[in-house]
């Protein structure tokens, strides 16, 4: 039987919800791993930048000058600037260090403003096409937010599509946190059956002959 299932994120969790097969290969076993794109590069360094820019430690690279005039207004922003704000939590929903021995969620905020009892959380996106945007990775967010700052009472959050120009927003109130952990819980819940029972059940999709990283599957084309 596989051991219980380690400490999530929303991407680790949409990385199941997408193949549970795929996430047993690439993230329990680990006997494959994602290939680096440049896209995946872009996104990375573009971040990096972006975190030291807002920090003011660092000058905005010449490659990423076409965000600059949007990162200048964020930091004109009223409020205290957390650049790459890393939160725990534990299993009971309480705050913890993003390293503690009982974290149970971790989740890293590109940009968190913090003004009173209002926050804003955004994250950045560096692709193409904001039209399949997920929100729940700002639902997640906003849920550590109020976790670990109990005088927030709205979180204002979005993603940021940098490369794109769109801003997908959304906001969040204090009253909505046990309808929102329902949710969350339960899908949760889904990963920490499969790590019980061991079972882990592919959903082939349109990307699995000619992009899906384990060969292992029945469903992959390029074995």
């Amino acid at each position: 039987m596989t051991k219980k299932a380690s400490t999530w994120s929303f991407s680790r969790l949409k990385a199941f919800e997408q193949c549970p097969f795929q996430f047993y290969h690439m993230k329990v076993l680990q006997t494959y791993s994602e290939p680096e794109t440049e896209a995946m590069l872009y996104g990375t360094a573009f971040h990096d930048a972006a975190e030291h820019y807002v920090a003011g430690d660092k000058e905005l690279p010449a490659r990423f000058d076409f965000a600059k005039a949007l990162l200048d207004k964020l930091i004109k922003r009223k409020g205290e600037k957390l650049p790459e704000f890393k939160m725990g939590l534990t299993q009971d929903l309480q705050p913890c260090g993003f390293f503690d021995d009982d974290v149970w969620f971790r989740g890293i905020a590109d940009l968190t403003i913090l003004n009173g009892d209002v926050a804003e959380v955004l994250d950045y996106k560096t692709g193409r096409n904001a039209k399949y945007a997920d929100k729940g990775q700002l639902e997640l967010m906003a849920l550590a937010t109020f976790a670990h700052y109990p005088e927030v009472n709205t979180v204002k959050a979005g993603l940021l599509f940098v490369v794109a120009n769109a801003f997908v927003t959304d906001k969040y109130h204090r009253d909505d946190i046990p309808q929102m952990w329902e949710k969350w819980l339960t899908k949760h819940a889904r990963m920490e059956k499969a790590y019980e029972t061991d079972v882990w059940n592919a959903h082939p999709s349109g990307l699995c002959k000619k992009h899906c990283a384990v060969l292992d599957c029945v469903h992959n084309g390029r074995k």
